[in-house]
């Protein structure tokens, strides 16, 4: 992937990480892009919306989905701040994401390195190319201080 494509997109994701961190949310932002062009944004917001599924990946896939009008976004990107977790890597395989670039890695609750490794299961429906490590100092300090702050 070239540099132009990550200063258009993971800063994006960043700024919607920023976003919930303002809205007392966990710090996570995702970003869906199809054919070069955002789609879908959301942030984590479990708390503000009672709803545990309501992580940034969940959501940008529902908006997304909603907007192509189509259950499968072949074809699209996804951005996000922090490793998927399970839930997360299950929807990116359900949604068939082609390719999912994420900023930090989460090694208690990711489940594409570390973990479940949903992507690596014989059984997974859809292996999206990944891409780690984008952007990754500046969400990882994001989290950092979030979690600092109420400690």
């Amino acid at each position: 992937m070239s540099a132009d494509a990550f200063r258009s997109f993971m800063p994006r994701a960043l700024a919607a990480a920023r976003a919930a961190a303002d809205a007392g949310e966990v710090p996570i932002g995702a970003v869906v892009v199809k054919d070069g062009e955002v789609i879908a944004e959301a942030h984590n917001s479990p708390r503000t919306d009672h709803d545990p599924t309501a992580h940034a990946e969940i959501l940008a896939i529902r908006r997304a989905a909603a907007a192509l009008g189509d259950e499968r976004l072949t074809g699209c990107e996804l951005w996000v701040t922090l490793e998927p977790c399970a839930m997360c890597a299950g929807a990116i395989a359900h949604a068939r994401i082609a390719r999912l670039y994420y900023a930090a890695s989460d090694p208690k609750g990711g489940a594409v390195e570390h973990g479940a490794r949903v992507f690596d299961h014989p059984q997974a429906l859809h292996r999206p190319e990944v891409y780690t490590g984008i952007g990754e100092a500046e969400a990882a300090e994001l989290l950092r201080g979030f979690f600092r702050e109420r400690r």
